[in-house]
């Protein structure tokens, strides 16, 4: 008997106003899936990782969290990281860590004290261990480079030790060499940490490489005449296997041009 999944979708909308962007998205996703997500640019991707986190609540359709409503807001075992990331110009690595700590176990003083401060410092060298930044903790965010920007946005979301990680483009902005890393980085952390992965990415190679899952979204029907109209669905759900350097389809390929109906 297989295990029921962690995350499942039933008949999922979400409109903006007279604009449809999500229609019809029915899914299940099994704990520590990677699962890439792909598709034209305004497609609702970035709107289905916010309807993941609580952002935002589906104008039509369910969504639950092993087998029960997902809370209403954004809990600490769902982590995000943008492709712009958040971080205090101030403050060095280590104090934007042990901040992001502070705010999220006191939310009232947004400070700690005594052991509670010293357990939130040992966590956040943790974190920099594991992130490959314990070397930088003392730098401040303008003596960063990208990808090490980029890692103190992840550390910042693992703090939360979540079960679900979800990216918007994460490596977007990142050039190849230093990408190359950030995927080795997040593939081993996603092994290590068992995490269920959702990351909208346009480079349908890094899909490929990296996901365990590719959902592509896109709309099943066009009208020219009321472009807002209908929304997109995951038009293709694709298991991804080892051997992901055969038959690879383009991104043209999965979103082939549909006619109007």
């Amino acid at each position: 008997m297989s295990a029921a999944p962690q995350i499942r979708i039933r008949d999922l909308s979400m409109s903006y106003g007279e604009s449809l962007v999500l229609e019809r998205v029915n899914l299940e996703v099994e704990q520590g899936a990677f699962c890439t997500i792909v598709g034209a640019s305004g497609c609702g991707k970035s709107t289905f990782l916010r309807l993941l986190l609580s952002q935002e609540t589906p104008t039509r359709g369910a969504i639950e969290l092993n087998g029960t409503p997902i809370p209403p807001e954004p809990t600490p075992d769902r982590g995000i990281v943008f492709q712009r990331y958040s971080v205090f110009p101030h403050l060095s690595v280590e104090d934007n860590l042990i901040m992001a700590s502070e705010f999220e176990a006191s939310r009232w003083t947004g400070r700690l004290f005594g052991q509670d401060r010293k357990a939130a410092r040992e966590m956040v060298s943790e974190t920099l261990e594991k992130i490959g930044l314990a070397p930088a903790r003392k730098r401040y965010p303008a003596q960063l480079s990208g990808g090490m920007q980029q890692r103190l946005a992840i550390a910042q979301a693992l703090l939360k030790k979540p079960d679900i990680l979800l990216l918007d483009e994460p490596f977007g902005a990142l050039d190849p060499g230093i990408r190359a890393d950030m995927h080795e980085l997040l593939l081993g952390l996603w092994e290590e940490l068992s995490m269920t992965v959702f990351m909208v990415t346009h480079d349908i190679n890094e899909a490929f490489k990296l996901g365990t899952r590719m959902l592509v979204f896109d709309k099943l029907r066009h009208d020219p005449h009321a472009p807002d109209a209908f929304g997109a669905t995951v038009t293709y759900d694709l298991p991804l296997t080892n051997d992901r350097e055969s038959s690879r389809p383009s991104l043209d390929e999965l979103l082939p041009s549909r006619p109007n109906p």
